[in-house]
Order: C-alpha cells, then sequence, then structure tokens
C-alpha cells in the first residue's frame, strides 16, 4: 500500500502517539495545543539545532540538518535533526557526491533516556523514511540528549521496524476515523502541556471523591 501526499501524517507525531494516544489526537486531529517549560525548552533546543539547507564537509563526513524526510510506504513525512553521511565502500551514492556513503539520523531531545519507546520509534521511522528515499539501509542512529550531553545508540533491528510500522498504521487508522480515544490517567499527565484540555473532557462527571481517590493511588481509570 502507497499513501497519497495529502493523506501523509507528521513523523514527529509519532513520540506523541506513543506517549499517549489522546495527547497525539487532541494535537494532530483536533490541533489542539498548549505551551509549557518543557516544550519551550524543546523548542528553544531544536531551534539550536536546526539550520535548513545546512550542509558541512569534514573529510569523510557530511553533515546535513533539518533534512525533510518522507515515504509514500509509511504515508509520513518531517524532518531529521541531523544527519551524518560517512565515506564508506558499502553504503549508499549520493547525488551530486562522489564516492558511498553510510547514512546515520540522529534526533536531539531535551531530556534523558525514556523508559516508553516514543523518542526511539521516532527516530526509527526517520531511518525507514531515509531508507526508502536513498535506497539503502540503516542498521543504527542515535539519539542526543541534552539533561546527559550525549549520545545514546539505537539499533534499527527488524523487530522495532515492524512494530513502528504497527504504531503509524494505528495513527493512520484513528486519523481516518478523526477519533480522539480515551486513555488512562498516570502521574505522566501531570507533566502534559495539554492537561488543562485534557482532563476536564475526560474526567466527566466523576464524582470530585472518586477523583482524589485515583489521584492517591497514582492512576484514574478513565476509560
Amino acid at each position: 500500500m502507497t499513501y497519497s501526499e495529502d493523506e501523509y501524517l507528521l513523523l514527529s507525531g509519532i513520540q506523541h502517539f506513543v506517549f499517549c494516544r489522546r495527547q497525539w489526537a487532541l494535537i494532530h486531529i483536533e490541533q489542539q495545543w498548549e505551551e509549557n517549560l518543557r516544550t519551550v525548552d524543546g523548542s528553544i533546543m531544536h531551534r539550536n539545532v536546526h539550520d535548513s539547507g545546512f550542509n558541512e564537509k569534514r573529510g569523510e563526513l557530511i553533515t546535513a540538518r533539518s533534512m525533510s524526510v518522507s515515504s509514500s510506504r509509511l504515508g509520513i513525512s518531517g524532518e531529521c535533526d541531523v544527519v551524518e553521511f560517512r565515506r564508506s565502500p558499502n553504503g549508499t551514492e549520493l547525488f551530486g557526491r562522489e564516492g558511498k556513503y553510510s547514512v546515520t539520523p540522529i534526533e536531539y531531545k531535551r531530556g534523558e533516556p525514556k523508559e516508553n519507546e516514543s523518542n526511539i520509534m521516532q527516530l526509527a521511522a526517520q531511518a525507514m523514511c531515509l531508507e526508502d528515499m536513498l535506497c539503502c539501509r540503516i542498521d543504527f542512529g542515535y539519539l542526543f540528549y541534552g539533561e546527559i550531553r550525549r549520545r545514546v545508540k539505537v539499533e534499527i533491528s527488524d523487530d522495532l521496524r515492524k512494530r513502528t510500522e504497527d504504531v503509524i498504521s494505528e495513527m493512520h487508522s484513528l486519523y481516518r476515523r478523526r477519533h480522539t480515544p480515551k486513555v488512562k490517567r498516570t502521574r505522566s499527565c501531570n507533566a502534559c502541556s495539554l492537561k488543562n484540555i485534557c482532563l476536564p473532557a475526560i474526567c466527566g462527571n466523576k464524582k470530585a471523591s472518586d477523583y482524589v481517590k485515583g489521584m492517591l493511588n497514582g492512576e484514574e481509570d478513565i476509560r
């Protein structure tokens, strides 16, 4: 199956979707957004990294920033923070460049490694877009975390590819139906920039005592 360009979803939405399907739907289907300290800090970090159209060559390494990527097979499009192209006899050819190059996507994040796979799947999707565009194979990429100030290597395994493709397929399904799902409330909701938009709607007419009890237990079943 291939998607037309008007069906493409934002690649960056994968991070939102894996973290919380409801958050993704509020942003990408209902077009709702609010800033908080984390989102502002993250925007500043990406603004410092991005310089659209900027390419730097040092020896055998070419560094491209804010590189646009897409995949008609997956139906997604977006940008890679950084893509490194390094001379390699086993690499792929690049238009306008001599020789062959390996391809490595690098995504920048403000915090530290997460327990969930939201960042990892976003990076895997970037790698798959690059593979479709450049007819190559990418075995790994990196996540650079601002809080720990270093790169973390991510292996782009076949299992990770399959799980990422399944997530993207589910995103398309919800988007076609324009469906905003309910989810289970957890402590992570407290840090969400959409908390004030999301929580009153999903709590409905629940009693205040039930709400407080759920908060004290660390989570609240709101389905």
